[in-house]
């Protein structure tokens, strides 16, 4: 029970601190924060890979397919994003 209090407050501190950093970041700084976090998830993804893969557990390879899918939409949704963000800085041709 001490470790579940324990990994709960250590996930409210987390969560605390990441929307104070994130809130304070300057929006034309956001692509590249956008791509820090593509890159994060990719090692999530790899992460549940492994975990889906090497364990004998039936209960844990199910818990490696759930995090295999949500971190595959979070990589596809976040290199979505970060696409129509730098579309943004693209300068547009006219038409003649």
């Amino acid at each position: 029970m001490e470790d579940l209090i324990f990994n709960l407050f250590i996930f409210v501190l987390a969560s605390f601190v990441g929307f104070e950093l994130i809130s304070k970041v300057p929006p034309t700084l956001h692509t590249p924060l956008m791509s820090g976090a593509n890159a994060i998830s990719g090692i999530t993804l790899i992460g549940a890979l492994i975990i889906a893969g090497g364990s004998e557990s039936v209960y844990a390879q199910w818990i490696g397919f759930v995090a295999i899918v949500f971190a595959t939409i979070n990589v596809v949704g976040g290199f979505m994003v970060t696409d129509r963000m730098l579309e943004m800085f693209k300068k547009k041709e006219d038409d003649k």
